[in-house]
C-alpha cells in the first residue's frame, strides 16, 4: 500500500498540532479533486489519497487544520511558502502540485507516492553500509537542490523518508519548512504576537533549533547524521525517552561511537555521522554537497576504509537485492489484504489505548535557574487546569503531581501511585518575551510513548499555546469534549507578558499556604493587577489569597472576606469561567453572608467548570458536612482524594469529614493512613486527638495533640482541641491554664471566638460559651458555621440559645 500517510502520521518525536482537523467525507469534490480515502493524520493537518479530476491522476491531499490560516494575510504568507515548496523539483523530494482554499477549506496538494518509510524500514533491523550510503547520497542530493532555493526542511526523521518499490528515496513533508529569511527580509504583514510553533522532532533536532535559534541549512545536516546513526546503529543518537534528559544530552552530550554499537560500521562511516552530529553548526559539514562527496567516497569500491570480511562484503552487496524481493512480496500481501480497509488496520494496528485517567508531571525548568521555577510551576499548573475541565477524564491535582519534582522514579511506578492511565511530562524554557513548551505522552502501562510536541510563541501568547498543547492532548487520547468543553479549551486572548510573570510569582507562593507566602502572593497579584487591570487570573488569586488568610484564622474574616468577593466578582466580570474565582466567591458567600443555598451553587458551577479542581470538591464536601448532608460530603471529599491522592491535605480532610460525620473509627484509619505519607504533617495528628477523644481514649487524644503542638511549634489551632481534651479528661487546670493564654493572645492578634467557645463549652460555662459564639457569629468566624454538626459543642444544644443561633445562620434544621 502507498504509505504516503506518513507525512504526518505521529511519531514519538514532535509534531504541530492547532486545532482540530475538517473530516472531508470520501467523494466530496474540493477544487478539482475528489477524495478518496484518508491515510494519514498528523497536527498538520489530514492526509487524503485524492483524484485530479482534470489531470485524471491520484494525488495526496493535506488539509490544514481550522485556523491554521486565519485570515487571508495568513493564506497569503503560506501560499508563498507553497509556492517556494513548488519550486523543489528534484526526483528525491516530493512535489508540491497546488495550494487552494474550497469552502473554508485550506489545503495543499502533493505527489502521492506508493513505498515504505524508512522507519518502517528500520523496524525491521539496521542497513548495510553500502545500503546507507547509497540513500544517504540522495538525501544529500536532494537537500542540496532545495537549500539553493533557500529551503530549509526542519524536520528530517526516518518517517519523512520514503524509500520507493524501486529503492528511489523521497523528502516528505517540506510543508513545515520555512524560506531562509534575513532580518530585512520579513514578513511586513505578520503580526508581531504571532504564535510560532517550532517544527521538528525532538530526538533529530539539531542543538540550536532547541536553544530557539534560527535553523539554518546546517540543522538539516545534524538531522540527516541522526538519521544514518539510526540507518547503522538501530538507535538514535541519544535514545533517552525523558523529555527533560534527552533535551540536555542533545545539549550537551556526545552521542555513542556508532561502531560500538554496531562493530559492521566502518571507521569511514562513523566519521561522517559524527561529523554530521557536531554540537555547533560550525563543526559539521557546511553544506549537503560536502556531506555527499564523502557519502560518495564511501560507497566508492577500494576508497573505503572498511574492515569488513569478504564474507561480509558480498553478503552486503546481495542485501539489497534480497530486501526489494522481501519488500515486493509484502507489498503483494498488503494489496490483497486491502478489501474492508483491513490494510489501514494492518498497518496501524497499535492504536492509542483507552485513557482515562492522566497526571502531569512537574515540567521541567530547562533555565537551570531556580528564580525560574516559578515559571515551570506555573505552566504545569496551567497545564493541569486546562485539561481538568475535561468532564470524561481524570486529572491529578497539582498537590500530588508536585512531590515527583526532580524525582526520577520510572513513569509506571508513578503511574500506579497516583492510579492513572497515562502520564504528560515535559519541560518549559522562558527567555525574554519567548516561551518554550514541550511535552510528551506515555502511556503507563505499557510505558510507551505516545505523543510528543514542541511549542514556542511570544509570552503575549502564553494562554494560546497551554490551549494548544491541552487540546491536542485531548485530541490524541480520542476522549469526547462536550461542546462546552471545546469552548473552554479553546483561548485566544493575548496578554501582558510582565503582568503574567507578576500572576505565576503570585501562584507560586500562594501554594506554599504559609503566612509569609500568602502574604507574598497578595504582593504579586496587587502588581500584575497594577500592570493589567483586565488580567482575571490575577484577580482570581487575590480571593484565593484572601480566602484562605480567612480560613487559617491568619487575618480577621470580617477584614479580609468582603476583599475576596470583590477580587472573585471582578475576576467573574473578566472571565465567567475561571472555576477559582467561583470557587471563593462560595467560600464568601457561605462563610459571610451564611448563604449555604447560593454557596453551594457557586460550588456545583465550580465544578461544572473543571469537574477536576480538587479544591472546589474538598469545600464543596466541607459545605455539605456543616448542614448535615453526610453522604454527599463523604462521597465529595472521596473524589477529591482520588484527584489528589498523594495531597496531605486532602487524605487529613477525608479524616475531618468522617469525624464530623461521626464515624470515629473510619476517620482514626484514614488519618492514620495520612501520617504514614508523612508523620510530622500535624493537622493529621490534631483530627486524629478529636477523633480519639469522642471515643474517650483522652490519653491516646491528648498525647497526638500534644505532638501537633510540638510539630507545629505552638500553633493557635492546636490550642483548643488539647484545652478541649483536658477538659473531658478532668485535667480542668491545664484547659484553663490554655484558655487563658488564647484569651492574651486575642488581645494582641486575632483569635478565633469559636476556639474559645469550644473550651468553655468542655468546661461546662454555657454562659461564657455562649458569649464568645455570639462574638464568632458578629465576627463572621469559619468554624462556626459548623456548629451544626461539632460534636464538641453538644453539651449546648438542649439550649434555645443554641436553636436562636441556628437560625440566624440560616442552618436547616435537623
Amino acid at each position: 500500500m502507498a504509505r504516503y500517510g506518513q507525512l504526518t502520521r505521529r511519531t514519538a518525536g514532535l509534531n504541530i498540532h492547532l486545532m482540530s482537523s475538517p473530516s472531508p467525507s470520501i467523494g466530496q469534490i474540493l477544487g478539482h479533486y475528489r477524495i478518496l480515502e484518508q491515510i494519514g493524520a498528523g497536527g498538520m493537518g489530514v492526509v487524503y489519497r485524492a483524484h485530479d479530476e482534470r489531470l485524471d491522476r491520484d494525488v495526496a491531499l493535506k488539509v490544514l487544520p481550522p485556523g491554521a490560516l486565519a485570515d487571508e494575510p495568513a493564506r497569503k504568507r503560506f501560499r508563498k511558502e507553497a509556492l517556494a515548496l513548488a519550486k523543489l523539483n528534484h526526483p528525491s523530494i516530493a512535489t508540491v502540485y497546488d495550494f487552494d482554499t474550497q469552502r473554508d477549506v485550506d489545503f495543499l496538494v502533493y505527489e502521492y507516492i506508493p513505498g515504505v518509510t524508512l522507519k518502517d524500514k528500520l523496524s525491521h533491523g539496521t542497513l548495510p553500509e553500502i545500503e546507507i550510503a547509497r540513500l544517504g547520497m540522495q538525501l544529500a542530493k536532494a537537500l542540496t537542490a532545495a537549500h539553493k532555493e533557500g529551503v530549509v526542511h526542519r524536520d528530517l526523521k526516518p518517517a519523512n523518508l520514503l524509500v520507493t518499490v524501486d529503492g528511489q528515496l523521497k523528502i516528505l513533508d517540506f510543508g513545515l519548512a520555512k524560506l531562509i529569511r534575513t532580518s530585512s527580509e520579513e514578513d511586513p504583514t505578520a503580526s508581531p504576537s504571532e504564535t510560532y510553533v517550532a517544527a521538528g522532532t525532538l530526538a533529530y533536532m539539531a542543538p540550536e533549533q532547541l536553544r530557539g535559534e534560527l535553523a539554518d541549512l546546517r540543522s538539516d545536516i545534524y538531522s540527516s547524521g541522526a538519521v544514518l546513526y539510526e540507518a547503522a546503529t538501530g538507535q538514535r543518537p541519544f535514545p533517552e525517552t525523558y523529555v527533560p534528559r534527552l533535551i540536555d544530552s542533545i545539549l550537551h552530550e556526545g552521542p555513542r561511537p556508532p561502531g560500538r554499537l554496531n562493530r559492521r560500521v566502518s571507521p569511514a562511516l562513523e566519521n561522517i555521522i559524527l561529523k554530521c552530529l557536531g554540537k555547533e553548526p560550525e563543526q559539521r559539514y557546511q553544506s549537503a554537497a560536502e556531506l555527499h562527496v564523502d557519502l560518495e567516497r564511501l560507497s566508492t569500491p577500494g576508497r573505503s576504509p572498511t574492515t569488513h570480511t569478504g564474507r561480509y562484503r558480498n553478503f552486503a552487496r546481495r542485501w539489497p537485492v534480497f530486501l526489494a524481493l522481501c519488500l515486493a512480496a509484502m507489498l503483494a500481501v498488503l494489496m490483497a489484504l486491502n478489501t474492508g480497509k483491513r490494510r489501514g488496520r494492518l498497518l496501524n494496528c497499535a492504536g492509542t489505548p483507552h485513557i482515562q485517567s492522566l497526571a502531569v508531571l512537574p515540567l521541567e525548568n530547562l533555565s537551570r535557574e531556580p528564580e525560574q521555577d516559578y515559571f515551570a510551576d506555573g505552566m504545569t499548573d496551567a497545564l493541569i487546569a486546562n485539561l481538568s475541565k475535561i468532564s470524561a477524564l481524570r486529572v491529578i491535582s497539582r498537590t500530588s503531581v508536585m512531590r515527583y519534582k526532580k524525582v526520577r522514579d520510572p513513569l509506571p511506578k508513578i503511574a500506579r501511585e497516583l492510579n492513572v492511565d497515562a502520564v504528560v511530562e515535559g519541560s518549559v524554557l522562558q527567555s525574554k518575551n519567548r516561551v518554550r513548551i514541550m511535552a510528551e505522552l506515555t502511556d503507563a502501562a505499557a510505558d510507551r510513548n505516545l505523543w510528543s510536541e514542541q511549542y514556542e510563541g511570544d509570552l503575549r501568547d502564553i494562554l494560546v499555546l497551554q490551549s494548544n498543547v491541552a487540546q491536542a492532548i485531548a485530541k490524541e487520547i480520542n476522549i469526547r469534549l462536550e461542546p462546552r468543553e471545546q469552548t473552554l479549551l479553546v483561548n485566544t486572548r493575548t496578554i501582558n507578558p510582565e503582568a503574567y510573570q507578576l500572576y505565576l510569582k503570585g501562584r507560586y507562593y500562594w501554594n506554599k499556604r504559609t503566612q509569609e507566602g500568602l502574604e507574598k502572593s497578595l504582593g504579586y497579584f496587587k502588581q500584575a493587577i497594577e500592570k493589567d487591570p483586565s488580567n482575571s487570573l490575577a484577580y482570581a488569586g487575590l480571593a484565593d489569597c484572601y480566602v484562605i488568610l480567612a480560613g487559617y484564622n491568619l487575618r480577621p474574616p470580617g477584614e479580609v472576606y468582603p476583599l475576596a468577593q470583590v477580587a472573585a466578582k471582578k475576576a467573574l466580570e473578566l472571565d465567567g469561567t475561571l472555576a477559582e474565582a467561583h470557587t471563593s466567591l462560595a467560600s464568601y458567600v457561605w462563610d459571610y453572608e451564611r448563604n449555604w443555598q447560593a454557596g453551594l451553587r457557586e460550588y456545583e458551577r465550580a465544578i461544572e467548570l473543571n469537574p477536576n479542581y480538587a479544591t472546589a470538591h474538598q469545600w464543596y464536601s466541607e459545605s455539605l458536612m456543616r448542614i448535615g448532608r453526610r453522604d454527599e460530603a463523604i462521597a465529595e471529599i472521596q473524589k477529591a482524594k482520588e484527584l489528589d491522592p498523594l495531597s496531605l491535605v486532602m487524605n487529613a480532610v477525608q479524616g475531618f469529614v468522617y469525624y464530623f460525620a461521626r464515624q470515629y473509627d473510619q476517620a482514626i484509619a484514614q488519618l492514620k493512613n495520612t501520617l504514614e505519607l508523612d508523620t510530622n504533617f500535624y493537622p493529621a495528628h490534631v483530627f486524629l486527638g478529636w477523633n480519639y477523644e469522642q471515643k474517650g481514649m483522652y490519653a491516646e487524644a491528648i498525647a497526638q495533640l500534644q505532638t501537633a503542638m510540638s510539630l507545629s511549634g505552638g500553633s493557635r489551632y492546636v490550642t483548643p482541641g488539647l484545652a478541649h481534651a483536658y477538659a473531658a479528661a478532668g485535667q480542668k487546670a491545664r484547659a484553663l491554664e490554655l484558655l487563658n493564654q488564647l484569651r492574651q493572645s486575642s488581645e494582641r492578634s486575632y483569635v478565633d471566638p469559636y476556639d474559645i467557645a469550644l473550651i468553655y463549652a468542655a468546661l461546662g460555662d454555657k454562659d461564657q460559651g455562649f458569649m464568645w459564639l455570639e462574638k464568632a457569629y458578629w465576627g463572621r468566624s469559619e468554624s462556626l458555621t459548623f456548629v451544626k454538626v461539632d460534636p464538641r459543642m453538644d453539651s449546648l444544644r438542649s439550649d434555645s440559645r443554641f436553636r436562636d443561633l441556628l437560625r440566624r445562620l440560616n442552618l436547616p434544621p435537623d
